[in-house]
């Protein structure tokens, strides 16, 4: 196999368990970070796996990015929306700035690398497109109101480009983790973790983010071409959509 995966916010916890397995299944990988560069290295010396740098929030950047992507690796076959940020208030006391950041990156953010990749797939009749929301997307969260509208839009943004892709042989997809034992979620404190989130999740535990990773390498196989449109969660039975 010599198919290319792109991986948005590739080089760390969620992000990072993907690229992982879509390389273990023969994929040539990219993974795209925004701004820890520490990270990103220690990443690729680990893995072998090239990063690159930019935020998706820039379209020009995106475009460049992945005609360098495509440059270097060739055409992307596969698309995995990964990145993504928080920035959690009240919303009595969330600012305009907070609200924006997370819609730019969380929901913008796929339009401009799918449009990026788009004509390239649609040219080749075969892509896909793996969209990573939420729970919060689902359920909504309160202290979210920003990221709950922006991985909500994430799921109708599947649903309608999964139609338009259809008939080019591109499939649309989303995967809705819970809380998924990432660096962040483990960060918080053990008392919240235990009282507060964990009740919630009927199984009992966090994910683990390789979990996550083998829903995203079923979704770019072709094992998965009659599946488009749809919205796999993983949460534990934390809530069914």
């Amino acid at each position: 196999m010599d198919k290319v995966a792109l991986v948005t916010g590739g080089s760390r916890g969620i992000g990072a368990a993907i690229s992982k397995a879509l390389q273990a299944e023969g994929y040539k990988v990219a993974a795209t970070y925004a701004g820890n560069d520490e990270a990103a290295r220690a990443f690729s010396d680990e893995t072998g796996i090239r990063t690159y740098k930019w935020s998706v929030t820039d379209y020009d950047a995106c475009k460049d990015g992945v005609a360098r992507i495509e440059d270097e690796l060739g055409p992307v076959a596969v698309l995995v929306n990964n990145a993504g940020i928080t920035r959690d208030a009240m919303f009595h006391k969330m600012t305009p700035d907070q609200w924006k950041k997370v819609i730019d990156t969380n929901l913008n953010g796929l339009f401009n690398m799918t449009h990026c990749v788009w004509p390239g797939m649609r040219d080749r009749k075969f892509g896909r497109i793996i969209n990573i929301t939420s729970v919060n997307g689902q359920k909504g969260q309160a202290g979210q109101a920003n990221y709950s509208a922006a991985k909500a839009g994430d799921i109708g943004f599947t649903r309608a480009l999964a139609q338009e892709g259809a008939r080019a042989g591109i499939t649309v997809n989303a995967i809705a983790p819970g809380y998924i034992g990432t660096e962040m979620v483990r960060a918080i404190d053990e008392k919240v973790l235990a009282e507060r989130i964990l009740p919630q999740i009927p199984v009992g535990r966090l994910g683990e983010p390789e979990e996550i990773a083998r829903c995203a390498v079923f979704l770019a196989s072709d094992d998965s071409g009659f599946i488009t449109g749809s919205t796999l969660s993983a949460n534990g039975a934390q809530f069914f959509a």
